[in-house]
Formats: structure tokens, C-alpha cells, sequence
């Protein structure tokens, strides 16, 4: 299980400032940095400002949200951070949610498990080279059809020559189909908050559809889960931090009836806690829904707690197959966040 570590500059703080720290964190055992977008600073700068001051770690898209980019676009955008990082970008790629993409794009959410099936295997051609880019399928067509456009466009091949003509895709995915989809497609899965015992229950099955049609040569499937850490015997009142985010995604993430990680919160057995964290947050009582988290979700979502508490839930994540812990270290001081990184790569190497 390698470490990954979300580069994002504290609240006020530059991203030049915070990357002093990055050798710091490669050297406490941080393998993968990744990088967020949302509805904030595009990663995609930030990721090539990050290559230029790590030496080992792979960098990672956290995710590039598709409607906002074209597959060819992302394929440029991959090849180039591939580039410039020598080899070690990973492309994290998802649709996001129709609140973010029609909100703050204004395009139309439509088709999620398609366009994400399309841009895959286009991303592919393109880093490939064998030939100029012809593509027809359901919701993309390249070049642009004449009576869609002027008629001048042709079959390109991309100019440079990719650093590697096989770049890792990641795929954040929820849904069923979203996560068949995936096993069968893509190198890596990125899934919400992560509840170890209920993951076979909840993707079993679609994991197991998408890996009868998976081609060997992909290898195994990389599923990265994040969580916060803090280590020792007086620190399990920190899982409160993680409130905010969990009702946030649960309540208000989406609308009532399409949010999608209501869906899992429910899936995951904890269907009247969703109900009410979505009342409440839709009705604007943010503090109250915060407090209808269940403890149990927060404590197994987690790895806050004494040190044989952490390495249970550790050994929990490896045994449900994760392979990419992405950890959040719950302290504002540089020194402890080390020694927490060094601590949970600690516990892993006795699992």
C-alpha cells in the first residue's frame, strides 16, 4: 500500500510556500502527491509547479472533471504533465456532479458513463500515435463531422512524442455501472469515503462485471481511499473535524434525489442518519445535520485513534484491496505531519 498526500496549501497559504515541504514528505514516505480542482485554482498548473520540486513521487489529477475538457484536451494535458515529470503523472479523471458542471460550467451533465468510456479510450489513441485521431462513437466524433462545423477539419496525430504512450487513468466513480465501468477500463478507482467492511457488499459485484471484460495487460485494479490520521491514545475526539465534509457531501452535495453520495451513505447501511443529513442541510440547518454524522461512520472512515485502533482499520483497508492510502494528517505543524506520514508507512510495512 504506497502513500499518496493531497498538496493543497493551507487555508492562506501559497502553494510556493507549502511546496518547500514536498522533499520532506517524499522522504517520510509520501509516493503520490495529488492535486484537487473542484470549483478552485485548476490543477493542472499547480500539478506542473509540483513536478519540477519532487524527484520520486508520482503526481496525480484529483480529479480533471470531464465535461470541462475535451478528451483530446486531456490527453494534451496528460502527455505534457507526463512530460515534464519525467514519467510519473497519473491522470485522475471524473464527471463530478451536475451541481459543480452546470453550476460553475454551465454545460450540460449528461451521459456520465459514456463520456467517461469515450475519453478513455480516446486519451489511448491519442498517446499512442499509430495513426491520425479518428474517432466515431455516441457522444464524441473526431474530427468534427462537415455538417456540424466548416468541413475543413482532418485527422491529426499528436505533434510531440509522449514520454510514455501509456498513462495511468484513474477514475473517480460511485455508482454501479460508473464503477463496472472502471474495473474494466481504467488502471486506478478512486471511490468516496470508504467503509472497509461494507465495500464488498456495496462493489463487489460491479467490480467483479468490470474485471470479467478487463484486459490482463492493465494489471490490477489501483483503488486509492483517503482519511484523516492522527495517532495516540487522546485523539478520538478529532474525528469530529471530519463532520463538516461528511455533511457537506451527504446533505448537501447535489439535490434531493440525485446525490450521489447520499445514495452511498444509505448503501452503506446508515439510510435514516442520509435522510436526515439531507433534510437538514437542504432546509439550511448546516450545524445540525453535521451533528446527525453517525460517530460509527466517522470512526470507520478514519484512521484517528491509538496506534492498535489504526493498524486495525489499516489492515481493514489492505484486506478490502485498497492499494493507495491517500492521508489527510489531522495537525497545523509541518514537523508532526512527518512524523505521522513515518508513523502510518510504519504500520503498513507490519501488515
Amino acid at each position: 500500500m504506497r502513500i499518496a498526500f493531497g498538496a493543497r496549501p493551507a487555508r492562506g497559504q501559497r502553494l510556493s510556500a507549502a511546496a518547500a515541504g514536498l522533499a520532506d514528505y517524499e522522504k517520510a514516505g509520501v509516493e503520490l502527491f495529488t492535486v484537487a480542482e473542484l470549483y478552485g485554482f485548476d490543477a493542472v498548473s499547480r500539478l506542473g509547479y509540483i513536478a519540477a520540486r519532487t524527484t520520486r513521487a508520482h503526481i496525480a489529477s484529483g480529479i480533471l472533471q470531464l465535461y470541462s475538457r475535451t478528451p483530446t484536451l486531456l490527453a494534451m494535458t496528460a502527455a505534457g504533465l507526463d512530460d515534464v515529470s519525467d514519467g510519473r503523472f497519473e491522470l485522475g479523471i471524473g464527471t463530478s456532479g451536475p451541481q459543480v458542471i452546470e453550476g460553475f460550467h454551465g454545460v450540460p451533465f449528461d451521459a456520465p458513463i459514456g463520456r467517461t468510456r469515450e475519453t478513455i479510450e480516446i486519451c489511448r489513441q491519442v498517446w499512442r500515435r499509430e495513426q491520425p485521431l479518428e474517432y466515431h462513437g455516441r457522444y464524441y466524433t473526431v474530427p468534427l463531422p462537415p455538417d456540424q462545423g466548416t468541413g475543413l477539419g482532418k485527422p491529426l496525430k499528436m505533434i510531440d512524442h509522449p514520454f510514455r504512450n501509456r498513462i495511468p487513468i484513474t477514475v473517480a466513480a460511485i455508482g454501479p455501472r460508473n464503477v463496472t465501468l472502471t474495473a474494466e477500463l481504467a488502471e486506478g478507482w478512486v471511490p468516496p469515503f470508504y467503509v472497509p467492511e461494507k465495500a464488498a457488499d456495496v462493489w463487489g459485484e460491479s467490480l467483479r462485471s468490470g474485471f470479467a471484460k478487463r484486459d490482463k495487460d492493465l494489471g490490477p485494479l489501483d483503488v486509492h481511499v483517503g482519511a484523516s490520521v492522527a495517532i495516540g491514545d487522546d485523539v478520538t475526539h478529532l474525528r469530529e473535524l471530519d463532520r463538516p465534509q461528511r455533511a457537506l457531501y451527504i446533505g448537501g452535495m447535489g439535490a434531493r434525489g440525485r446525490n450521489f453520495y447520499n445514495d452511498l451513505a444509505v448503501r452503506f447501511g446508515y439510510p435514516d442518519a442520509a435522510a436526515r443529513i439531507q433534510d437538514l442541510y437542504l432546509a439550511g440547518k448546516k450545524k445540525e445535520a453535521e451533528a446527525a454524522v453517525p460517530d460509527d461512520l466517522l470512526a470507520k472512515t478514519s484512521l484517528i485513534g491509538p496506534e492498535g485502533y489504526v493498524l486495525e482499520r489499516l489492515s481493514a483497508l489492505a484486506e478490502s484491496g485498497v492499494t493507495t492510502l491517500a492521508v489527510r494528517p489531522v495537525t497545523q505543524d509541518h514537523a508532526s505531519r512527518l512524523r505521522l506520514i513515518e508513523q502510518v508507512r510504519g504500520l503498513i510495512d507490519r501488515l
